[in-house]
């Protein structure tokens, strides 16, 4: 029975005197939140959109803000459900189409994210550990750069987080309602509730066993299974609706093809776990809170006085930890979430992670805090390690709207735009995905009226050798870099790694700028770089040819 007492979860109820002021406590944290979140950001609001912001979330929300429609018509439907498009189309409907009140509208979520994760921090530990938590989450540079950023991710975080926190308390109506929002936010959200019906399905067949077949002793987990299975019916419903507009369940058959139909051979699934395993343990520095808690585990958990705590009577006791049947709940959800975002995306980003970033942290915090007398020195060298990854180039590939590298892009492209837009605005310019839109559509904020341009996939050498012997002719070229390259080479560098990532994760080398122009016959009239982002524009002396290639 005891090992049974671990696989079932007895859901922590708040005494009464907990839940009167719930509500003023909860509003108080969140201003606090949404005040430092503003404060921290404050550089990056006006910023024009990156990357996927520019090339879906934003085209699509604006659809809906002008046509009213869930499917969007400017870009290509992908099926994502359409809960933050609409909140982002509400503020544009409010306080006026522009970049800042897009970052307003997403720090509004993060911030609802991080109060959530404070609830549900101080509900299965205490105060410090949840403030530690919230602090160290907002310092992590994958939840910093994605928290103003107009993707999904945050969204089911935020409403995860928060139906995590009333499954925790039994609250199946709140489970059900804040799980249904997250899957109504994106579809990969629906992960939770389902990693939370298999670990009740697992609970529900250990008591079976050793409760001696009681049916009845079980009546609580199947109305638990019951609930936490209706946030798939909103989701199913956005699936039908979409089919039913555009012929298409999951997408348009490129999206499809790549985040799903791509991704389903097993060297790719076990590659793609392992850099998910490094995401959650080793990324922007999340290994000096692993190293952290790995220390303090070596270490006998510490005492607490009376007057620290009550203690029931004793003169001393050990500061508690997070209960083993929670913590076995984190790890279920860390677990699925890191095995299906390895099926499930043909790019793996470490965003997808968001939802269970605060868990792994959460988990850290409450082992250093009940191990280690000067924790908060322990926490303020992880803090500091997060900053610097925030703020640096790591030495090793990374995405760059994990740290401040998406504002360093933003930065130079606008600036490339501007000399684009001044000297070459009849064009076409050649260049690529997502400087195409960024030249095409104004509403990005990065030119004042579009520019046409000639797309094309990418710069490596193949392309280049493409582009040189066509018969249509641009009037420039911008180029950039489309991947971060860490400028002093690998810490780690693997013979034949990026024929593996070329052939499993569409991996490409860019070329420099100088031998794109060398190649092409053309000059460099205006080059910067900020960090690992650059960006050229490159002029020709005379016609070059250009066939095969995107007119937009």
């Amino acid at each position: 029975m005891k090992t049974a007492k671990i696989l079932r979860f007895q859901s922590p109820h708040l005494p009464e005197k907990d839940r009167s002021p719930w509500l003023r406590s909860t509003s108080a944290i969140f201003l606090f939140v949404l005040a430092g979140q503003i404060l921290l950001h404050v550089s990056l609001l006006k910023l024009p959109y990156f990357w996927d912001e520019a090339g879906y979330y934003i085209p699509a929300a604006r659809d809906l803000l002008l046509t009213g429609s869930l499917i969007p018509s400017s870009t290509l439907t992908n099926a994502h459900p359409p809960l933050v498009m609409a909140w982002l189309a509400l503020w544009w409907k409010v306080f006026g189409f522009h970049p800042a009140t897009t970052r307003m509208a997403m720090l509004v979520i993060a911030s609802f994210a991080a109060t959530g994760l404070f609830r549900l921090a101080k509900q299965v530990a205490n105060w410090q550990v949840a403030a530690a938590a919230v602090v160290c989450t907002a310092l992590y540079p994958v939840f910093f750069a994605q928290s103003p950023m107009a993707h999904l991710d945050m969204a089911v975080a935020c409403f995860t987080l928060w139906g995590l926190s009333y499954y925790l308390r039994d609250r199946v109506l709140h489970t059900a309602f804040f799980f249904s929002l997250a899957a109504l936010s994106k579809e990969t959200a629906i992960i939770a509730p389902l990693a939370l019906i298999f670990w009740e399905l697992v609970g529900f067949a250990w008591k079976w066993r050793t409760d001696n077949h009681k049916f009845w002793l079980f009546a609580p987990s199947v109305c638990r299974i019951i609930w936490l299975a209706l946030p798939v019916l909103p989701l199913a419903a956005w699936f039908a609706w979409h089919y039913h507009r555009t012929g298409f369940v999951f997408g348009n058959p490129e999206f499809f093809q790549y985040n799903l139909g791509g991704t389903l051979h097993p060297v790719r699934f076990l590659a793609a776990l392992a850099i998910r395993a490094w995401q959650l343990l080793g990324y922007m520095n999340m290994f000096v809170l692993v190293v952290a808690t790995w220390l303090a585990m070596g270490r006998p958990p510490l005492k607490l006085s009376r007057g620290d705590k009550p203690t029931n009577g004793s003169g001393a006791v050990q500061r508690g930890r997070i209960a083993v049947p929670v913590q076995l709940v984190f790890v279920v959800l860390i677990l699925a979430y890191a095995v299906a975002v390895s099926i499930l995306g043909g790019a793996v980003l470490a965003r997808y992670l968001l939802p269970v970033y605060p868990l792994i942290i959460l988990m850290g915090v409450s082992t250093v805090w009940r191990r280690i007398p000067w924790w908060p020195a322990f926490l303020g060298v992880v803090c500091a390690a997060f900053l610097l990854a925030l703020v640096t180039d790591p030495p090793y590939r990374a995405a760059p709207e994990d740290n401040l590298g998406w504002a360093k892009f933003v930065r130079v492209h606008q600036q490339a735009a501007q000399v684009i837009e001044k000297r070459f605005s009849s064009g076409p310019i050649l260049t690529a995905w997502p400087a195409s839109d960024e030249l095409t559509k104004p509403f990005l904020g990065y030119v004042s009226k579009p520019v046409p341009v000639m797309r094309i996939e990418n710069f490596s050498a193949q392309q280049m050798l493409a582009v040189r012997n066509t018969p249509l002719s641009f009037e420039a070229a911008l180029v950039f870099s489309t991947k971060y390259e860490p400028l002093s080479g690998y810490f780690i560098r693997l013979s034949r790694w990026d024929d593996f990532l070329a052939r499993y994760f569409d991996y490409h080398r860019d070329l420099p700028p100088d031998v794109i122009a060398g190649m092409l016959g053309g000059r460099i009239v205006w080059s910067n770089r900020i960090g690992g982002q650059w960006a050229a524009v490159i002029t020709f002396d005379r016609p070059v040819n250009a066939m095969n290639l995107h007119a937009d």
